[in-house]
C-alpha cells in the first residue's frame, strides 16, 4: 500500500513538473509570436526596383513572412546608392534595432569595409547575418554586335570604348572594370548612372557600346542577345572558379583568369570571387534582441530548405538560388582575404579614377 502510494506521488510530481514546462514554454514562445503578429516588417532593398537584386528579395519576401512566428506584413523599402553604401549606412546607423527591419545588402557590401572605401559607416563584424539567397553567378563581358568588335584582338586595338554601369561602386561597374582592366582595350570610358533595365536599353541604342552583365539573368531577360548574335561575347566570371555555365553560348568563353599576366593580376580575380561569394547578405543592426534574432535566422533557414522557395526564386530571377544559411555566412565573411598590397590595386578598380597601367 505505502510503495503504491509512493508510486502516485512521484507520478503526481512528475506530471505537475511536465505541466509546469509545458506552461513555461508557452510562456516563452507567447510574447516571441506575439512580438511579430501584427506588426510589419520592412526590408531595405540596396538595389533599384526591377533589376535582379529586387526580384532576389521578392522571391524571399512570401517564404519568410510564413515562417515568422506571427506572420508579420513585410514590405521593401528602396535605397539604391553609393554601390549599396547608402542602404547598409542607414541600417546600421538609423535603424532602431528592434528586429522590424532587415537590410538585403548588395554584393559590394563586405567589399567596401575590407578596401576601406570612403562613405563606409557600418562594421561587417558587428553586424548580424541572416544568410544569403546565393552565393555565386557568372559574369559575361559583353560588346554590341554593331561595334564590330568581335575579337579579343579588335577589343583590345579599339580606344574609347564606352562601358556601362549602375553606379560606381555597383557588382556590374566592379566585374566591367575587372575585365577591361585584364583585357585592355585603349583609353576606356566608364559612363555611370544608370539602373538595370535602362542599362540594357543603352546597349541595344548604341548609348555605350559594352558591359558586364549576370550570365543568367541575361538569358532570363534579354536571352535573345544570345540566340540572335545582337552581342558579341569575350569573356566569363567562374564564381566559384571551375563551375561551368551550362549554356551552349558561353561554355567555349575563355575564364578571366586567362587574360592575368601575373601573379598580382591572379590574386585581384581571387579576391573579386571570394567577394562575390559572399552574395547579397541579409542583416541585422547590432544590438537587435537575441530571441528575435534567433526567430529570423530560423525563419530564413526554413525558407532557403523550402522547395517552393527554389522554383520561385528561378521564377523571378532565372537565376538557381545557392543560399548560405546565416552561420556559414558569417565564417565566410570571417575569412576574407585581406591581403593589403592587392587590397589597395582592387580599391582603384573600384573607384571613379583611369584603371592604373598595368
Amino acid at each position: 500500500m505505502t510503495c503504491d502510494k509512493s508510486k502516485s506521488v512521484v507520478f503526481l510530481q512528475i506530471s505537475l513538473g511536465a505541466l509546469l514546462l509545458d506552461l513555461f514554454s508557452v510562456s516563452v514562445a507567447f510574447p516571441q509570436t506575439s512580438f511579430f503578429q501584427g506588426k510589419t516588417v520592412t526590408i531595405v532593398e540596396s538595389s533599384s526596383p526591377g533589376g535582379v537584386g529586387d526580384m532576389r528579395t521578392k522571391a524571399v519576401v512570401p517564404f519568410l513572412q510564413k515562417y515568422i512566428p506571427g506572420n508579420p506584413t513585410i514590405v521593401m523599402q528602396y535605397m539604391d546608392g553609393g554601390g549599396g553604401r547608402k542602404a547598409a549606412n542607414h541600417l546600421y546607423k538609423s535603424v532602431r534595432p528592434d528586429g522590424l527591419t532587415i537590410g538585403r545588402m548588395s554584393t559590394p557590401f563586405v567589399m567596401h569595409s575590407i578596401l576601406g572605401e570612403s562613405g563606409v559607416l557600418y562594421d561587417i563584424d558587428k553586424v548580424i547575418y541572416l544568410g544569403t539567397s546565393y552565393s555565386g553567378s557568372h559574369h559575361v563581358f559583353i560588346t554590341r554586335k554593331v561595334a564590330g568588335l568581335d575579337s579579343l584582338e579588335k577589343l583590345r586595338a579599339a580606344s574609347g570604348v564606352r562601358i556601362g554601369a549602375q553606379s560606381v561602386g555597383h557588382l556590374i561597374y566592379i566585374s566591367g572594370r575587372l575585365f577591361t582592366y585584364l583585357i585592355g582595350p585603349k583609353q576606356p570610358k566608364f559612363v555611370t548612372g544608370y539602373d538595370a533595365r535602362e542599362l540594357d536599353i543603352a546597349i541595344e541604342r548604341g548609348e555605350i557600346d559594352a558591359r558586364s552583365t549576370v550570365a543568367d539573368s541575361m538569358l532570363h531577360e534579354n536571352r535573345e542577345w544570345a540566340d540572335k548574335g545582337l552581342m558579341d561575347f569575350h569573356g566569363i566570371i567562374e564564381i566559384p572558379k571551375g563551375q561551368k555555365h551550362t549554356h551552349p553560348r558561353f561554355a567555349k568563353l575563355p575564364d578571366i583568369e586567362t587574360f592575368a599576366r601575373s601573379d598580382m593580376d591572379r590574386k585581384l580575380v581571387a579576391m573579386y570571387r571570394t567577394f562575390v561569394g559572399s552574395g547579397n547578405p541579409y542583416i541585422l543592426p547590432p544590438g537587435t534582441p537575441k530571441d528575435r534574432v534567433q526567430l529570423l535566422q530560423e525563419a530564413m533557414r526554413k525558407t532557403y530548405r523550402d522547395p517552393e522557395f527554389f522554383k520561385e526564386y528561378t521564377k523571378l530571377t532565372g537565376l538557381k538560388a545557392e543560399p548560405q544559411m546565416p552561420e556559414e555566412l558569417e565564417q565566410t565573411i570571417k575569412d576574407m582575404p585581406r591581403d593589403l598590397e592587392a587590397v589597395e590595386l582592387f580599391k582603384k578598380l573600384t573607384g571613379p579614377d583611369p584603371l592604373p597601367q598595368r
